[in-house]
Parts: structure tokens; C-alpha cells; sequence
């Protein structure tokens, strides 16, 4: 792989001032992301599933987990994973927090299963199991499944009434979104989410939206509200097939991100330290989140970003904002503030976040040109999205045990299976056609 320039290459540490510098610009790259995943969760559960702190300080030592993994090899931050919103929603609301948490370890154990299956065996027979074809309905079910809530945020469901303050918001916040995404440039194109919702809270503070109640009774430094399994909580494995499935669409996240990352510092992340090493150490940060009560990590599209903008590729710089996530975790009136961003403005940014994912698997499948002339691809494809979108599912009783495979899992099950079945389609044979033919036929 042809080595590119970096300003600080993946084991440089900079100077003091320049490295908190860089680290809190990474932070804030990673910040909106990462704090929208709990919000959106809670807003369409409704009920407290995730918390803002948790979420941060399990950010930060997943990406510190991750670092030890691979040696210091791989600059990657982590963080709240979107695939998970709606699958913890579900899950939630079947088993309980027992049944959300135990659900994200149980993500954590199959990265790490994996990571070990790939240490032995390498990484052929993951492309053969989650083709293109596969992995683009699945993000697209992830994306186009949310795209209710989005609506239902804003206050433009069926049967509800208006609120045009509402509304107004939420255009706001979209509007913003939208031009920053289209118009921005460097490091401000980056965090197209976080400035949408900067804007849309001011334009909410400034009609009336906003209370600022929990931020008064918040106290300076407060203890993140942990959820810790026998604990808190009884494991429960009741909704463990709602979640476990989406663990294959992130480890495909997984190697498109760190094989982006490679082209930008000119190392082959997927060598050296490895797909085995990076994938446990996602593993391991997943499951020490669950174990806290913190959602699925995920390696993040916006640090790709900011080590492409900035030529900084040092590891050390990932380190420091993994510690200033952990911080801000434990600052009260911080993440109060945070919690009392309106629906309105969570709408906004939704609208085009749900819709960005959805796009993402289209992209999935146009990049690795998938030929839906060929039935095979049809198949599969329209039935995991009827499947996923429809609302399917299937429950499996047995005694006082009752598991459900609903939605996106079971789409994800049956997509694969059907790939792996399916016959591929003979190619008919073309009788190619000399000049001389050519020739004739023109003259007919």
C-alpha cells in the first residue's frame, strides 16, 4: 500500500498544547453521534433505556480497550453505534434493561468469537457469508425502520396535532443539517449533526421549548447511573435474537471503515495489527458497555474524516479525547443540558439521518454493482426488506423461555440463508457475432 504524508504518523505523540488541541477536536467530531444514539433510543422507547453519561464514558474506554488490542497500531475512535436503535428499542420493550444489556454483550462475544475465527482461518468465508447483497437491504432496513419515529418526533403523525413551534424547529434544525452536509467545508463539514443541533436548540430556546429545570437541580460532578448485570439486573436472554443478528452488519462497518482508514495513512490496518485484533478489541469495548449499561460501540465514519482533514494519525491524540469522553461523562450539569434538547430538534436531525443510513445501503449495493437482472439478487433483496419493514416475526416457546425474531434479525437470518441456498442462475452462452455477420446483417 503506497505510504501517504502525515503530519503525525500513528505512534507520534505531539507536543502538550497542540496533542489537547487535537484531541478535544476529536472528541467534538465523535461528541454528536455519540450522545444521539441514547437520546434517540429513550425518545422511541419512551422510557430511559440508555443515559447520556454512560454512553460517554463507555466511549471512552472502548476506544482506550480498543488501543491496548491492537498495540497502539490503529487510530480509531469508538462510539454509540446507529445500527443498534432500533434493535435495543425492541429489545427493551421486550426483556427490560436486562434483556437490552444482555442483548449488547452478547454483541461483544460475537465480535470476539468471530476475531478468534479469523485468527485461525483468515477472513474468506465473512465475504461469502455477508455479501453486498446481503449487508445493503440490512442497512437499508435500519435506516428506513427509524423513519417513523423521525415523523413522530416532529409532530407530523397521523392523528396528532400540530405544533407549529414544533415544526418550525425542527426545520430549522434540518435545514442547517442539510447545508452544512451540502455546503461545508474541512473540519466543519465533519459534524454536520452536532452544528444542526447547536441551531435547532437555540432556535427552540428562542420559542419557549426548552426547560431548563434539570439543568438548575443538576449538581456539578455526578456518578454515571451504571447498569451493572446481578446488580443491577438479571441477565435475561429473552430478546437476545433481536440484537445479536445486527452484529453482522457492524463487523461489515467495521472492516469498510478501518479499510478507508488504511488508504488515508497508508498502512494496511486489516494486516498489521490485524482483523482479528481490531475486531476484538470492538469486541471487548461492546461488551464492557453492555456490562455497564452503555449501548454497542462502533468505529466511527467521522474519525476516518478527521484523520483524512488533519494528516494527524496518532494514536495518542485518540487516546487523550478517549479520556476527555470519560470526563465529560462525569460532569452533571454538562450532560443535563444535554437531556433537555427538545423532540423537535432530535426530529430535524433524524429526518435526514434515518434517511442517510438508508441511502448508505442503496450505496452498498450500487459500489459493488449488484445485477438485479439476476433473480437470485432479487430474491433475497425484496424479501429482507419486506420482512424487515413489514414487521415480521417469529417466537420459539419453550417451557418459560420465550425468544423472539423480529424485524431487522430476522431479515438479516433468512437474507442469509437465502444467499447461501439459493442457486446462483446459469449464464446463457452468447454466440458472438464475426465482422462478416455484422456486415450481412446490416445489408438485411
Amino acid at each position: 500500500m503506497e505510504e501517504k504524508k502525515l503530519l503525525l504518523d500513528v505512534n507520534e505523540k505531539p507536543k502538550m498544547a497542540k496533542w489537547i488541541v487535537l484531541a478535544i477536536q476529536h472528541v467534538f467530531a465523535m461528541f454528536g453521534a455519540t450522545i444521539l444514539v441514547p437520546i434517540l433510543v429513550n425518545s422511541s422507547a419512551g422510557e430511559t433505556v440508555l443515559t447520556i453519561p454512560v454512553a460517554l464514558v463507555t466511549s471512552g474506554i472502548g476506544t482506550l480497550i480498543y488501543i491496548l488490542c491492537t498495540k497502539g497500531k490503529s487510530p480509531v475512535y469508538l462510539g454509540s453505534s446507529f445500527a443498534f436503535i432500533a434493535p435495543l428499542t425492541a429489545a427493551f420493550l421486550k426483556g427490560g434493561t436486562a434483556g437490552a444489556m444482555t442483548g449488547i454483550m452478547a454483541v461483544g462475544l460475537i465480535y470476539i468469537v468471530f476475531a478468534m475465527i479469523i485468527k485461525l482461518v483468515g477472513k474468506n468465508w465473512l465475504d461469502k457469508l455477508l455479501p453486498p447483497v446481503v449487508i445493503g437491504p440490512m442497512i437499508m432496513i435500519i435506516g428506513l425502520g427509524l423513519a417513523p419515529s423521525a415523523i413522530s418526533q416532529i409532530g407530523l403523525g397521523n392523528g396528532t396535532e400540530i405544533d407549529w413551534r414544533a415544526v418550525g424547529v425542527a426545520f430549522i434544525t434540518f435545514l442547517t443539517t442539510a447545508i452544512v452536509m451540502v455546503r461545508g467545508k474541512g473540519f466543519i463539514k465533519i459534524i454536520p449533526f452536532l452544528i444542526g443541533i447547536l441551531v435547532g436548540y437555540l432556535s427552540a430556546i428562542c420559542f419557549g421549548l426548552v426547560n431548563f429545570g434539570p439543568v438548575a437541580e443538576a449538581s456539578f460532578f455526578s456518578l454515571p447511573n451504571f447498569m451493572i448485570p446481578f446488580v443491577s439486573y438479571t441477565p435475561n436472554l429473552s430478546a437476545l435474537l433481536t440484537i445479536a443478528p445486527i452484529a453482522l452488519v457492524t463487523m461489515c462497518e467495521h472492516i469498510g471503515d478501518h479499510t478507508a482508514l488504511s488508504t488515508i495513512i497508508g498502512k494496511d490496518l486489516l494486516k498489521e495489527p490485524g482483523l482479528d485484533r481490531t475486531l476484538l478489541g470492538d469486541g471487548i469495548a461492546t461488551f464492557i458497555a453492555g456490562l455497564l449499561g452503555g449501548p454497542a460501540n462502533t468505529t466511527y465514519g467521522e474519525n476516518t474524516s478527521v484523520v483524512g482533514m488533519t494528516k494527524i494519525a496518532s494514536v495518542w491524540v485518540i487516546g487523550l479525547a478517549a479520556i476527555f469522553a470519560i470526563c465529560l461523562g462525569f460532569l452533571g450539569k454538562f450532560t443535563a443540558l444535554v437531556s433537555t434538547i427538545p423532540n423537535a430538534v432530535l426530529g430535524g436531525v433524524s429526518l435526514l439521518l434515518y434517511g442517510f443510513i438508508a441511502v448508505n445501503g442503496l450505496k452498498v449495493l450500487i459500489q459493488n454493482q449488484i445485477d438485479f437482472a439476476k433473480a437470485k439478487n432479487v430474491v433475497v433483496a425484496s424479501t429482507m426488506l419486506v420482512l424487515g419493514l413489514g414487521g415480521a416475526a417469529i417466537s420459539i416457546v419453550s417451557g418459560d423461555l420465550s425468544i423472539t425474531i423480529s424485524g431487522m434479525s430476522l431479515a438479516a437470518i433468512i437474507g442469509i440463508l437465502l444467499n447461501l441456498c439459493l442457486p446462483n442462475e446459469k449464464e446463457e452462452k452468447r454466440k458472438e457475432i464475426t465482422e462478416e455477420e455484422k456486415k450481412e446483417e446490416i445489408k438485411i
